[in-house]
């Protein structure tokens, strides 16, 4: 069975930093939206999401735009 492709404009690359002995999970990083370059620090899971968000609805709303700009 063939695999769907993942679009590119999805991709992003994330990075944490090695977090301290007592801490529990590495929630400081930094993360990169591949296509565009756009990059954020983050200090918690929540702040990663706001980004993640924030540039999937760019894409999302260029990717609509593009579509009626085809149909014109």
């Amino acid at each position: 069975m063939p695999q769907a492709s993942l679009p590119t404009d999805r991709a992003f690359v994330v990075q944490f930093r090695t977090p301290p002995p007592e801490a529990s999970l590495p929630w400081e990083g930094r993360v990169e939206h591949l296509v565009s370059g756009q990059v954020a620090r983050f200090h918690s899971p929540e702040e990663l999401l706001a980004f993640l968000r924030h540039v999937l609805t760019e894409v999302q709303e260029q990717s609509a735009r593009s579509e009626e700009a085809k149909r014109d």
